[in-house]
């Protein structure tokens, strides 16, 4: 049993949903999100307004082959064959700068992609459809470390956001020859008398069912099914090559035919457990972990009646009790990038990231988009916190917060002669426009200005001692004439809480 809410909806509540439904939001949005009431705002972001695509992709990303990749593959091709005079350690030399320069290009284009899709989820003007996305990216994932080509990661980042809030079933019959999916997973390998069975065992393990709802003859006979898919390594092309495919019968789940991979996935999506793992999480990425047995049932009915489609499951948390009551409400630990793209748009931070900057903060903060750890994705919750790694939060806290100023690059990512042509380019860091955040006015009054802005950063009351904290330093720096710089502390010092940390 699931009961919707009936409790009075609160500015809080709206800037709880758009945190966990989105990337959070500043005070104005709050505020005009709270002024829809509750339906409408659940509506809003189940069916945001149409064309509101925010950002072109790379110009890489939608051609139709790898041309940059091909050559390089081409120039090591020609080398192998036609070595003329060269040693075999010239070769050798020569075929490993051009394999590092292909490397280098790739790395590039996917701190372009990281960069890309960073802006999409701080500009987004339908930020559940770009929660999804990365709930998604997280449920199906694929590495850029493994798949390498950035072309087929952003296709697969554009197929879940189409199917942001659409339906279970069809992601998983598409996503099962998608051509990132297939590199990760290894399904062009998988050939008759020879099955590969990486696939069909995430398919039930990870994808669908979770352990204990399949056997290993299952995951073997899957496998069968999913022998003959083929994939063009330079346009990305899926077909099915019959002569390998394994046309035998299978006997899957307890039935038995001449079946092809999509066949397993319709017989999967008839067995109970289906309808149960997929609500979990969502729940838990959502609301909370370990939720009851009455939670989940709840939401398993609604995915059933609604034949997997999503949106009725979320519409289901978004408008329940249990989603505002103080066992949710700012009780998850935000992700590293829940954490920077909450603290750009809170700030209302509209400068564009450099992808280099992007890349090594994601890193140091143990979660970089397209790069997911292995194939059962990140674990988060308190995997996410640690000394190092809460340490590294509060140090990025402060470079965003003050802004660069005349110490660390933003452009570079190195200091010395770098960091002076991003200075004279206008590549450096400028901090939040704190004139319009705290108004000089508003800094006359030290015990206001905690308010305003524990609002603007926490949305929710402090308890006692940590607001004393932030009003004894507010009124220490009074004499100072609280400056830009005076306020960037002050955030910094509230951004640097282990409370900030929650959401």
């Amino acid at each position: 049993m699931l009961l919707p809410a009936q409790n009075e909806w609160t500015e809080r509540d709206a800037a709880h949903l758009l945190n966990r439904a989105g990337f959070g939001g500043s005070p104005k949005q709050i505020i005009e999100f709270h002024a829809l009431g509750r339906g409408e705002a659940v509506e809003l972001l189940l069916n945001p307004p149409e064309g509101i695509d925010p950002l072109n992709p790379p110009e890489w990303a939608t051609e139709t082959s790898n041309q940059k990749g091909e050559e390089y593959l081409k120039q090591i091709k020609e080398l192998r064959q036609n070595r003329g005079d060269m040693s075999a350690e010239e070769v050798d030399k020569k075929r490993r700068k051009l394999r590092q320069q292909m490397q280098k290009l790739q790395r590039q284009a996917g701190g372009e992609l990281q960069a890309w899709w960073f802006a999409r989820m701080l500009n987004a003007n339908a930020p559940l459809q770009e929660k999804m996305t990365l709930f998604w990216h997280d449920h199906f994932p694929s590495s850029l470390q493994k798949v390498r080509d950035p072309r087929l990661l952003y296709r697969q980042n554009a197929l879940f956001r189409e199917f942001a809030t659409g339906n279970f079933k069809k992601l998983t019959q598409r996503i099962a020859l998608d051509p990132a999916m297939m590199r990760y997973l290894d399904t062009p390998q998988s050939k008759k008398g020879k099955p590969n069975e990486n696939f069909a065992r995430e398919l039930l393990e990870l994808f669908t069912l979770s352990e204990g709802n399949y056997t290993e003859q299952d995951i073997k006979e899957a496998a069968r099914a999913f022998t003959g898919y083929g994939l063009d390594r330079r346009t990305g092309k899926v077909s099915h090559v019959q002569k390998n495919w394994d046309e035998g019968e299978k006997t899957f789940m307890g039935q038995t035919g001449n079946y092809k991979g999509r066949d397993i996935i319709n017989i999967v999506f008839k067995q109970p457990a289906c309808a149960h793992y997929l609500p979990k999480k969502l729940w838990e990425f959502f609301a909370y972990g370990n939720p009851s047995e009455e939670i989940v049932e709840a939401l398993a009915t609604t995915l059933k009646e609604h034949k997997f489609e999503i949106a009725p499951v979320l519409r289901q948390i978004f408008l329940s009790e249990e989603f505002y009551s103080p066992k949710t409400i700012r009780t998850r630990i935000k992700s590293p990038v829940e954490f920077l793209v909450q603290m750009f748009r809170q700030l209302e931070i509209k400068q564009t990231v450099p992808s280099r900057y992007l890349v090594l903060v994601q890193i140091q903060l143990g979660q970089q988009l397209l790069m997911p750890p292995n194939v059962a994705g990140w674990d988060w919750g308190k995997a996410w916190i640690n000394t190092n790694s809460l340490l590294t939060r509060y140090n990025v806290a402060g470079f965003v917060t003050k802004g660069s100023g005349n110490k660390g690059p933003m452009m570079s990512g190195s200091r010395g002669k770098k960091n002076r042509k991003a200075k004279q380019k206008g590549n450096f860091w400028k901090g939040p426009d704190y004139k319009s955040i705290a108004p000089p006015k508003l800094r006359q009054e030290p015990e206001k200005l905690v308010r305003v802005l524990t609002k603007r950063i926490f949305q929710d009351e402090l308890k006692p001692l940590q607001r004393e904290t932030f009003e004894a330093y507010a009124k220490a720096k009074e004499s100072e004439g609280f400056s830009d710089k005076e306020v960037a502390e002050l955030i910094h010092l509230m951004m640097s809480t282990p409370y900030y940390q929650l959401s």
